[in-house]
């Protein structure tokens, strides 16, 4: 398991890249909260990252950002929404034009979207099973939340690091009522199926009168992998959930689309959750701003992790580790994750130093590995804006100079 300080650190990257880990809950010790000040401090400084989290920036810095996109997304002079009034329901309309679905709601929190969505399909598949990866995010990251709190429960017709197969949904042994695919699957390093596996794996769940429900919370940077746009990828799917804050860099936020009578009902839901909140138009806007701003760059983003990654693993190949992992090597996605043979504190020290002695920033946040020998550990790494500006050659340099603090 991480250390407490990793966990917080990593749970402020995930609200502005790729979510936060609901686990991340627990206080910190102080010493464990001056490693990660440190740590925040040499990313912050770093002169060269890969790509720039917006939960680093100031208040003031969040502030002004908003200010200045509104009036590229919205009228500035209308008034506010309340309860999802006003610029929530121009999200809303938004969401649901650009994944081809009849409506879409917008929710506080991914967490909440996807219980909603799940216990309406629940209700009315009648029987209240579902099928999903047990690396998916309602299994690793909120505390058994489905069973406790909506009563389901899950099954898992796979425990591979990739999503189910066409056969093994066939195959599986008991009946559920939803099938749910997260794309990408990012515990197991942010894979997906090519087009034609999960064509083939949502006609299965079909062929068990199951519903097929999406954790897109990072779908928008998955259309260059399938090579299609985002509604045919959605429309594969019965419902799908999309987040603001992973990929886009908003603030908080998501969506749930689908059917016309499913998001009404979920907006029943949503209130009985507790998500009917009085105002929430920061959150609103910079969804809007992330979609404007964003959302237009990711086949770019997509396209350099390649670049980066290829150049990661030819760095760690010449400076003679004896033993790494680039995964996926190419990346799906802009996001991908990097293993290497030591422990996790050595990794992050080594990351720390790269930063405040040259800096270029290239690691972050290091892992142990939840299962196989000891001393192995992994990191996250994803590009964005900044790392466009990053050549093969400055990314092995860049690993040559990490690999040299390793000692």
């Amino acid at each position: 398991m991480t250390d407490m300080a990793d966990k917080a650190e990593q749970a402020q990257q995930q609200q502005a890249q790729d979510g936060a880990r609901s686990d991340a809950q627990e206080p910190e010790r102080p010493k464990e909260d001056a490693q990660r000040l440190r740590r925040t401090h040499a990313w912050r400084a770093a002169e060269r990252v890969l790509m720039r989290p917006p939960v680093y920036r100031s208040l003031g810095e969040r502030l002004a950002a908003l200010a200045a996109g509104a009036g590229s997304v919205t009228d500035p002079d209308r008034p506010v929404d309340i309860y999802g009034d006003g610029v929530v329901a121009e999200l809303e309309g938004r969401i649901a034009e650009l994944l081809g679905m009849e409506a879409a709601a917008f929710f506080p929190t991914g967490t909440m979207a996807q219980q909603v969505a799940l216990r309406c399909w629940a209700g009315r598949t009648g029987n209240s099973t579902v099928a999903l990866h047990p690396l998916a995010h309602p299994e690793a990251h909120e505390r058994g939340a489905l069973e406790a709190v909506s009563g389901l429960r899950t099954v898992h017709p796979t425990s591979e690091p990739r999503l189910p197969t066409a056969q093994e949904i066939r195959d599986f042994a008991e009946p559920f009522g939803t099938m749910m695919l997260e794309l990408p699957l990012r515990d197991a390093g942010f894979v997906l199926p090519t087009w034609e596996e999960l064509e083939a794996v949502v006609a299965a769940a079909r062929e068990r009168d199951a519903v097929v429900h999406v954790d897109g919370a990072r779908l928008w940077e998955c259309a260059p992998h399938f090579g299609r746009e985002l509604p045919e990828i959605a429309a594969l799917a019965d419902s799908v959930y999309v987040s603001f804050y992973k990929t886009l860099g908003g603030i908080s936020g998501a969506a749930l689309a689908g059917p016309e009578s499913l998001i009404e009902e979920a907006r029943t839901w949503r209130h009985r959750y507790g998500g009917q909140i009085f105002q929430q138009f920061p959150a609103a806007l910079a969804a809007l701003i992330g979609l404007e701003q964003e959302l237009p760059q990711l086949p770019s983003y997509v396209a350099q992790a390649k670049v980066v990654a290829g150049a990661m693993a030819e760095g760690f190949s010449a400076a003679g580790i004896g033993w790494f992992r680039v995964h996926p090597e190419p990346p799906h996605t802009h996001q991908f994750q990097v293993w290497l043979p030591y422990e996790a504190d050595v990794l992050a020290e080594a990351s720390v130093r790269q930063a405040e002695e040259t800096g270029v920033a290239l690691f972050r946040v290091w892992h142990p590995a939840a299962s196989g020998p000891p001393g192995v550990s992994f990191t996250e790494v994803t590009v964005g804006r900044e790392g466009l500006e990053w050549t093969a050659a400055d990314v092995r340099a860049a690993v040559e100079e990490f690999v040299k603090r390793l000692a």
